[in-house]
C-alpha cells in the first residue's frame, strides 16, 4: 500500500543491516509505523541524515507491506524545532512514551495532534513539568486509558477540591486522610482536567500519580527518561 505525504514525526531511529536506518515514527493517519529507510547510512545516501532527525514535522511518502513501511521520499515542513537543556530530555521522553505506549499500525490523529501541540510548547520555553503533565493526561485519554477526573471513584460523586484522595488506576480517585502517601488534592486533580497549572505542591503529586498510572500500563516497566528527568522540578 502507498502512503504519499504523510505527516509524521520521527519518534526513534537505530541502525538496521549495512546502511540502512529503522525509524520509529508517528504519523498522522496511520499512528505508529516502522519505517525502514534504505541506504540512508550510506556515502552517497539521497536522504541525509539531518532531514530523519526528531523533532521536526515531515512530510513522508511511504510505501508499507506487512508490518514495516520503506520510505520513498522525506521532506522538512517549515523550521526544526530547536529543544535545548531539559526541553530537550523532556522531547525524548514524549518520543520514549509513545513508542512504548502505543501499538503500530493503529490510526491515532488526535495523539498526533497532541505530540505536535507538546513539542511547540517546548520549543516555546514553556515549562517543563506542567507540559509534560499535560501531554501525558493526552495521550492516555487517546490510547483509552484516560484519567477519571471529575467524579470519585464510585462515578457519581464529584470530585471535592478540599478533599485528599489516592488515585487507584482501575478505581479511580478514593477518598483518603491528608496524610496518606501520595494523597493528591481534589483541587490538583480538577485543575488537571480543566488544563490549569497547579501550585509546585501539587506538580509533585500529579508527577507522581501519572508516574504510577504509566508503570501500569507498561506492566511494571520503566521509562530509561524518567532517570534523566529526575533532577526537573515543578516549576510555578
Amino acid at each position: 500500500m502507498r502512503l504519499d505525504q504523510q505527516p509524521a514525526f520521527v519518534l526513534h531511529a537505530r541502525p538496521y543491516r549495512e546502511t540502512s536506518l529503522l525509524l520509529e515514527c508517528l504519523t498522522r493517519d496511520h499512528g505508529r509505523l516502522g519505517v525502514v529507510a534504505r541506504g540512508a547510512r550510506g556515502e552517497r545516501a539521497r536522504l541525509r541524515r539531518s532531514q530523519l532527525e526528531p523533532f521536526q514535522t515531515l512530510v513522508l511518502d511511504l510505501v508499507l507491506r506487512g508490518e514495516l513501511a520503506t520510505l520513498a521520499g522525506a521532506e522538512v515542513v517549515g523550521m526544526p524545532l530547536r529543544l535545548a537543556g531539559d526541553h530537550g530530555f523532556a522531547g525524548l521522553y514524549l518520543n520514549e512514551l509513545v513508542v512504548r505506549l502505543t501499538a503500530r499500525q493503529d490510526a491515532q490523529p488526535v495523539l498526533f495532534d497532541a505530540y505536535a501541540r507538546t513539542l511547540t510548547r517546548l520549543a516555546a520555553g514553556e515549562p517543563v513539568a506542567w507540559t509534560l503533565r499535560r501531554f501525558e493526561r493526552d495521550l492516555l485519554e487517546a490510547i483509552g486509558y484516560g484519567l477519571q477526573l471529575q467524579h470519585e471513584a464510585d462515578g457519581e460523586s464529584t470530585l471535592q477540591v478540599q478533599a485528599h484522595y489516592r488515585y487507584d488506576v482501575e478505581q479511580g480517585a478514593l477518598r483518603c486522610t491528608q496524610g496518606t502517601p501520595h494523597a493528591v488534592r481534589g483541587a490538583d486533580l480538577q485543575a488537571l482536567a480543566d488544563d490549569r497549572m497547579p501550585d509546585r505542591a501539587g506538580m509533585a503529586a500529579l508527577r507522581h500519580l501519572m508516574r504510577e498510572v504509566i508503570r501500569y500500563h507498561l506492566g511494571g516497566g520503566e521509562l530509561r527518561a524518567w532517570r534523566v528527568l529526575a533532577g526537573v522540578q515543578p516549576q510555578r
